[in-house]
């Protein structure tokens, strides 16, 4: 019975075949996605070398520590390494054939939805800004009728800090020119307060351009676009902006306009394979959705898998299967003196299933 069992599992030790075949078939899969990866990187003979040098080291360390009792410890660190740096480049490679179509469309969506929100933004600004602005022009054309008529309209205050700011503006330019030029009639305040007038009306109508020219950005956008149009027409839009009497109508103590979108998060297309690399675990960290998880899940399955069989398939290169034959054969005649398989199996070769035959 111990002898039958012997010669079993001599012969499924050729088993282990199988587990070389398969390692060595997914071991090509993933040197593939390696050196795609890494083709994004760099020159293309260098990623071809340098993915079967990562490879090749993947599947021999692995065979190794099937076999070896001794320093398993830097064999396992050599396979962790190079097993993180084929799992980098095979996700780079298998997430760029994923997100080819879909994340360009899923970026200019979002690009949309930023400018859009700034443009709602600036919008209510140049809006409120209208309003106090036509205020303002009402209120100085009552004062410049009222220095007209009365006179010492620059003298009084004003709860508005816009206005508060004209009057002292034409005080100070008449007390520059000598008390003989103020007072009532069409005097130096009164053609002061005229020239404000039309300063502020002129405001007014830069803000109205400017609100109409949002108006029209808004109903021309489309969320498919390209990233850099988008970009591109929503800046033109909003430098157009009076900002300056934007801010002075409003006259708030804390003035914030709308942070322009970065191009850098809203890339659509990548200009490089470098850019690629960058982008795709860029959005692994910061932005994960099930695509980055799929691809990476893949990438680190073939590696693992590779790894798994030639770990199973290790005593296979080591010792060939005369030697195994040789083996059997001095543990059966230690079992047996009357039997010589030893000097028997010198003359015989065994066949792929274990048999030997002469």
């Amino acid at each position: 019975m111990e002898r039958k069992n012997l010669l079993v599992s001599v012969g499924s030790r050729s088993q282990n075949v199988h587990f070389f075949v398969a390692s060595c078939l997914l071991a090509v899969v993933s040197w593939y996605t390696t050196e795609q990866g890494m083709g994004l990187y760099l020159p293309s003979w260098l990623s071809l070398f340098s993915s079967i040098g990562v490879q090749s080291a993947l599947v021999f360390v692995a065979w190794r520590i099937g076999v070896t009792k001794s320093k398993r410890g830097v064999l396992i660190v050599v396979l962790t390494i190079t097993a993180a740096v084929s799992v980098s480049f095979s996700y780079v490679n298998l997430y760029t054939w994923f997100s080819a179509r879909e994340r360009p469309a899923q970026v200019q969506r979002q690009l949309y939805d930023t400018i859009h929100a700034a443009t709602d933004k600036t919008e209510q600004l140049v809006t409120a800004a209208i309003s106090e602005g036509q205020k303002h022009v009402l209120a100085l054309e009552d004062m410049a009728s009222a220095e007209k008529k009365h006179g010492h309209m620059s003298e009084g205050m004003d709860a508005d800090p816009y206005l508060a700011v004209i009057r002292e503006a034409v005080g100070r330019e008449a007390q520059a020119l000598g008390s003989a030029n103020r007072g009532r009639g069409e005097g130096v305040n009164y053609l002061a307060f005229t020239r404000y007038t039309r300063l502020a009306r002129q405001s007014v109508d830069r803000m109205t351009e400017a609100e109409r020219s949002l108006t029209a950005f808004r109903a021309q956008t489309k969320p498919f676009e390209a990233s850099d149009k988008q970009l591109r027409d929503f800046r033109q839009v909003y430098d157009a902006v009076p900002w300056n009497d934007v801010e002075q109508a409003l006259h708030t103590q804390r003035f914030e306009k709308p942070a322009l979108p970065n191009f850098g998060d809203f890339v659509d297309h990548a200009a490089s394979g470098q850019e690629d690399l960058l982008l795709a675990f860029k959005d692994l960290f910061e932005r994960p959705t099930g695509r980055h998880v799929f691809a990476f899940t893949l990438a680190t399955f073939l590696d693992l898998i590779v790894s798994l069989l030639a770990y199973a398939a290790g005593p296979v290169l080591f010792g060939n299967s005369e030697k195994r034959w040789f083996a059997a054969g001095a543990t059966l005649d230690a079992l047996d003196s009357q039997i010589f398989v030893r000097d028997f199996l010198r003359k015989l070769m065994p066949d792929p299933r274990g048999v030997a035959r002469v």
